[in-house]
């Protein structure tokens, strides 16, 4: 008989964020798949629960994916967890899931914490609708490319970024985006949770004179507004932008997007400045 797979979200961040439902199947489970075994371990110790747990990370996906999914076809009980969270929302589980399915094996969500709806819900943002991108990527360019796509979604942007990277996420938002409202949630449900609120470049300068930032951070975006009135000259709007990180051509189309003209006419009067 096929076994099943539950997919469980976890705390975030204060251990007590977990349903009665999640302690049980974790309980129940002949197995445990865990993103780390040792941060996994801290929260079956919370709770009394003694199950053996198995590695499964981006490093070896792959391979663990197929024995954990020959383990259902002999009719194990596997619980997949993350770190934090839902897995598969930028963790790994994927690749289970998907041979689960393909095998006709049962999946189950056991839902709970998710630091993208909690900050959302907290950040004083419109939650009518909503993009969650993930990470945003590291390099300038690559980033401003991602934000000039979603310039014109009339959604919440949502994103995960690293400590270390958020300065520079923040200065290609303001760059991008211009003067929307932005939310930092960081450490959220932990004992030094915070949301910073402002413009990008308000929040950035508040980060900014920090020694240091530290911990999980979620960054927020509001929906797109209407072009503001920008007198900045065109070729220095667009050698910012070039500043940011942003290929030539890309940042004329943003100037372009923003002064609610067309590329070609930008360009055009950009060879006559």
């Amino acid at each position: 008989m096929p076994g099943k797979l539950y997919v469980v979200a976890t705390p975030i961040g204060n251990l007590e964020d977990i349903t009665y439902r999640a302690v049980r199947v974790l309980g129940e489970a002949d197995l445990i798949a865990c993103e780390d075994t040792r941060q996994t371990r801290k929260l079956l110790d919370r709770y009394g629960i003694q199950k053996p747990t198995i590695s499964y990370h981006d490093h070896n996906e792959a391979e663990r994916s197929a024995e954990l999914a020959a383990r259902l076809g002999a009719g194990a009980t596997i619980a997949l967890v993350s770190d934090a969270g839902v897995p598969l929302v930028s963790d790994p589980g994927y690749r289970l899931v998907r041979a689960a399915v393909e095998m006709g094996i049962p999946v189950y969500p056991v839902p709970g914490p998710s630091a993208a709806l909690a900050a959302l819900a907290a950040s004083g943002l419109p939650t009518d609708a909503f993009h969650f991108g993930g990470f945003l990527p590291a390099k300038a360019g690559q980033r401003a490319r991602v934000l000039e796509d979603l310039a014109d979604e009339q959604a919440t942007l949502i994103f995960y970024e690293a400590p270390h990277r958020i300065l520079e996420a923040l200065e290609t938002v303001a760059q991008v985006l211009g003067p929307r409202p932005v939310v930092v949630a960081r450490e959220i449900t932990k004992i030094h949770e915070e949301f910073v609120r402002g413009s990008a470049a308000e929040v950035r300068e508040q980060l900014a004179a920090r020694d240091a930032i530290k911990g999980e951070i979620t960054l927020l975006i509001g929906k797109a507004i209407g072009p503001a009135p920008d007198d900045t000259p065109l070729d220095e709007a667009v050698a910012a932008l070039v500043r940011a990180g942003a290929p030539r051509m890309d940042a004329i189309k943003q100037v372009a997007r923003r002064r609610g003209l067309s590329k070609r006419k930008v360009y055009e009067r950009l060879l006559k400045e």
